[in-house]
């Protein structure tokens, strides 16, 4: 089953997956609400669920999908960097990622893969997971990313802010109040060292930007 809201991209990809012998897409869904109800009807043998569906939506889906169908194993898709996203991802209960800049091939191994009951992720996070396992144990703690240090839905708000959504804009999108919205703000500038919303938004933008 796919989950992602570029019906194109769905097409391309139910289009790869169909040509191969022992895969078929039985469902497709564009957003969180019919993803989780078709999920429930086809009970389907994995999900491949784009990250950045209606921002990071992906994330929250697969914590409500791996909670309610624990059985049903999801492959997370996502044009971010997967050294951002990845390890988001498998929190969020994915049992792999895959970037959408991959080939073809690396698709398909990774569905194969998932369907034998294995993890996938690429050599380069798999080295970046393994590196803070082991710096895990050491004497020192090794700088993390200010990123890293974000949880998923401060991110989420730091992603619609460098889209040029404002605080009220942001709320509404993600079934908020306005207070909490500015209470990530907040947040945001303790952890990313910003001294106004000034500077919180230049680096929402900027930090867009090198993602796109």
């Amino acid at each position: 089953m796919l989950v992602d809201d570029h019906p194109l991209l769905r097409q391309g990809i139910a289009e790869l997956v169909n040509g191969e012998g022992n895969l078929e897409v039985c469902g497709e869904a564009g957003n969180m609400q019919d993803a989780f109800t078709l999920a429930g009807q086809l009970k389907p043998d994995l999900i491949i669920v784009d990250v950045s569906l209606n921002g990071n939506n992906g994330l929250e889906l697969m914590k409500n999908l791996s909670s309610r169908y624990a059985s049903i194993p999801l492959l997370a898709y996502s044009m971010h960097d997967e050294s951002i996203y990845a390890e988001r991802a498998l929190r969020a209960g994915a049992k792999g990622y895959v970037m959408k800049q991959a080939n073809p091939e690396v698709l398909l191994g990774a569905i194969q893969q998932v369907l034998k009951g294995k993890t996938y992720l690429s050599e380069k996070i798999s080295e970046h997971l393994l590196g803070k396992l082991v710096g895990a144990g050491a004497s020192t703690t090794p700088v993390k990313s200010p990123i890293e240090k974000l949880s998923d839905r401060e991110l989420e708000v730091l992603q619609l802010m460098g889209r040029g959504m404002g605080t009220s804009q942001i709320a509404d999108k993600l079934c908020l109040s306005v207070k909490t919205i500015e209470t990530y703000r907040e947040h945001l500038k303790l952890k990313l060292n910003l001294t106004s919303g000034q500077e919180l938004l230049r680096y929402a933008i900027e930090w867009s930007l090198a993602q796109s």
